[in-house]
Parts: C-alpha cells; sequence; structure tokens
C-alpha cells in the first residue's frame, strides 16, 4: 500500500546536551575492611592530643566544606552511628574528625548519567503562558557501576523549545524512616533543590542499583516511578511514589507477572483498572492489568518484533501518553549487532490491548555522534512528554550521556494512524 502522507516523519534534534558530572559528589559513610580495623582507627582518632585534633578538623573542614551543603553536619551524623563504645564528653572536633574518618564521598554519575525520563513539575508557579516546568529523572552510574536516581529540572515553552535550569553544584542523600519489608520513606527538607537530591540504593535488593526509573504523573497528581532494583545477581520490579519531589514512598510490588525490567504505568485507569506495559521475557511487549496498585498477576501479549529494526528484541520506553487519537507509546527495538533505536506505537484509548499503529521505521537510531559510549549503538529512553504541539523525547546515547529532540504530535499520530 502506498502512504498519502506528503513527507517522510521527521524528528529534529536538538542542541541541547547533558553530560555526566563527575563533581558531584555524594557524602556517604565509609566502611572499613572489618569490625578490628575500624576499632584500630577510632583508637588513633581517640589517641591524638586535642590541639591536633583540632588541626586535624580545621583542615579537613576546609578542603571539603564548599564541596557539600552541610558536610560538617553529615559527619556528625555519620559519628552518631558508630556502633563502638566511645568515651563521654568527646570534643565537637573529635566528633567530627571521627565522623569524617568513617565518611566518603562517591562521585554518582563519573561513569554516565543516562536513560532519563520526564514529567511535569508539580509547581508551575510564576511559569510564562504557554510554557511547562518539567522535572528530568536520570540513571546515574558510579564506581562499582552502582546505580541511583537523580534530577534535573528545565523549561519547555510555547514553542516546545526546551531549556535546563543551571546546574546545581552539591547532591544530597535523604533522611530515611519505614523499613525495607513494609516500603521506606525517603525525604528531602523543602529548600533543597530537586536537582540537588539523590535515590541512591538503600535496601538489599537494590544493593548494585537502581536502575531506570519511568516516572508518570498519575491521575490523582501522584507521581508513580517504577524501576528495576538489582542485588548483582537478580533483578526486582519495583516502585517509587512522590507528590511533591519532596518525599518519597518506596512500595514493594508482587505478583506473578512481575518476572522482567520496564515496568510503564498509565497515567489513569482504564475500564476501572490500573494498567501497565511490561516484559515477561525480555523480547516481545506486554500488557499488564489489576485492580490493585502493587499486586500484579493479570498479562497478555502485546506485540512481538516486526520490523527490521527491532527484530532482536522490542520493548517500551515509557509510560504511554494520552492523545485524542489513542494511547501513544515509545517503544525501543534490537537489531543487528545489538543496536538500540526508539520506535512508537499507538493503542486503543478504551482497550489498550488493541493496536491501531506501529512505526514501520524508528523515531531515533544512533547516528555517528551517538553510537560510542559505554555501551555502543544505544539510543533509549524512560518517558517523554508532550506539549506546545511536540513530543519533546530526553534521550540517552550509549549508556553515557542525554540528548534531546522533539517531533510535531500531529504528523507522528497521522504516521501511527495510517500505519494501522
Amino acid at each position: 500500500m502506498s502512504s498519502p502522507l506528503t513527507r517522510p516523519l521527521e524528528v529534529e534534534r536538538l542542541d541541547l546536551h547533558l553530560e555526566a558530572d563527575a563533581s558531584r559528589v555524594l557524602l556517604r559513610r565509609y566502611g572499613t575492611s572489618g569490625p578490628e580495623h575500624a576499632v584500630r582507627a577510632l583508637e588513633r582518632v581517640l589517641a591524638l592530643p586535642e590541639s591536633q585534633v583540632e588541626t586535624m578538623w580545621e583542615a579537613t573542614l576546609a578542603e571539603f566544606a564548599h564541596r557539600h551543603r552541610d558536610y560538617q553536619g553529615v559527619v556528625l551524623r555519620h559519628f552518631e552511628s558508630l556502633d563502638h563504645p566511645l568515651p563521654a564528653n568527646l570534643s565537637p572536633a573529635r566528633q567530627a574528625l571521627l565522623g569524617a574518618c568513617f565518611s566518603m564521598e562517591y562521585s554518582l554519575e563519573c561513569a554516565a548519567l543516562f536513560n532519563p525520563s520526564i514529567v511535569a513539575h508539580p509547581d508551575q508557579s510564576g511559569v510564562a503562558e504557554g510554557s511547562l516546568r518539567f522535572v528530568m529523572s536520570l540513571r546515574a552510574t558510579g564506581e562499582g557501576h552502582v546505580s541511583s536516581i537523580t534530577f534535573r529540572t528545565g523549561l519547555i515553552d510555547h514553542r516546545g523549545n526546551v531549556s535546563l535550569d543551571a546546574g546545581r553544584p552539591h547532591v544530597e542523600a535523604p533522611t530515611l524512616g519505614g523499613d525495607a519489608e513494609s516500603g521506606y520513606t525517603a525525604t528531602f527538607p523543602d529548600h533543597l533543590p530537586i536537582a540537588e537530591q539523590t535515590l541512591f540504593p538503600i535496601t538489599p535488593s537494590q544493593s548494585n542499583g537502581i536502575e531506570d526509573a519511568r516516572f508518570v504523573r498519575f491521575e490523582d497528581g501522584t507521581y508513580y516511578g517504577t524501576y528495576t532494583a538489582y542485588d548483582g545477581r537478580q533483578i526486582a520490579p519495583e516502585m517509587v511514589a512522590t507528590s511533591d519531589f519532596r518525599s518519597y514512598r518506596f512500595l514493594p510490588l508482587k505478583g506473578s507477572a512481575l518476572r522482567n525490567k520496564g515496568l510503564a504505568l498509565f497515567p489513569r485507569k482504564v475500564g476501572g483498572r490500573y494498567t501497565m506495559l511490561g516484559r515477561q521475557d525480555g523480547e516481545n511487549n506486554y500488557l499488564m492489568r489489576s485492580d490493585d496498585l502493587l499486586v500484579w498477576n493479570e498479562t497478555h501479549l502485546l506485540t512481538t518484533p516486526k520490523f527490521d529494526w527491532e527484530i532482536v528484541q522490542s520493548g517500551n520506553c515509557g509510560s504511554p501518553m494520552e492523545t485524542e487519537a489513542g494511547w501513544l507509546v515509545l517503544t525501543h527495538g534490537v537489531g543487528p549487532t545489538r543496536k538500540y533505536s526508539i520506535g512508537a506505537m499507538l493503542l486503543d484509548l478504551e482497550d489498550p490491548a488493541r493496536v491501531i499503529g506501529r512505526l514501520e521505521t524508528p523515531l531515533l537510531s544512533p547516528n555517528a555522534e551517538e553510537r560510542e559510549g559505554y555501551v555502543p549503538n544505544v539510543v533509549y529512553t524512560c518517558g517523554a512528554l508532550t506539549h506546545a504541539g511536540h513530543l519533546i523525547i530526553p534521550y540517552a546515547i550509549s549508556d553515557s550521556a542525554c540528548r534531546f529532540a522533539r517531533v510535531p504530535i500531529e504528523e507522528l499520530l497521522r504516521h501511527l494512524k495510517f500505519s494501522a
């Protein structure tokens, strides 16, 4: 069948790049090689004369305080976390020095900053008419290939132009509450910019990383982020929820349908039920339904690899976006030589198990400038956003850095509807 469309679908790559910044360091608790080592280190600090303690602490503070928003407060919390008997009435300087000796800087994104998802910011106050403030989550990978969730903020104007807010020099960890079994909380102070927050692995299931968060704003105003927890051997789908990007609830997920990566929640219930995309076998796209947000047992095969660019493997690239024409879903496909591309499909609004159309050719494939990196020949996203007549796509290049692209939404939908 010949296409009635007068021109091919063109995606515009924007002149906006986001690179990893190794200077963004998190102050973490430092673990020695064993309890006997820790005791010896404590004893050496306790044996120092007070004058030397004060000199060492002043030098340490001068060297590291500017690299953190509250260096002294964090090292004192690390001092308080020491589980060895200590003399009473230690001077403030000795307490701080002990805390500093059991602290370390961790460069969150020294290896890579990639796999973004983007949602509307919960606070749109002061934004010009027709513009939209956004929050973007990213997978930051550091020493030991441990991944965490970091954030950036920015603006899409009334013409679909994208700008990022100025980079933030600091990054901080939250105050934790609850427990891993029933779901823990992570809270940041109100004054801390979203771009200075990090959600670092806490539980045993996350010990080697929190990967590929897909955030979506649900119909009740809650932002849900599905992600992959990795403990070094096994993966586990998990979820985090927030209403303000200040306080987060980590929610345990259960059910026989949670077998693989790439969970992507629909932004509202469909037919009165929670609905989600996911993978069961690492090869095909599946549709999942449930009456309980945290329990998933029902799954249906949605699509299988069909076109050359996805002949090896297919999956989703973030939560579906509701349009008048149907649910717009970005997909990923793996072709020869493990080349990852980004495509799209359109699902029926009332019955998302019905596929209206799929693009025969990808929206984005790695070009010559994007194919080199930690994992070559990859473009990938964990979620896009529609605004000002455009689909705005933040995307990762070769598991290393991020770029942005946009495409007119009406033109994209025309191609998808015709492909039916």
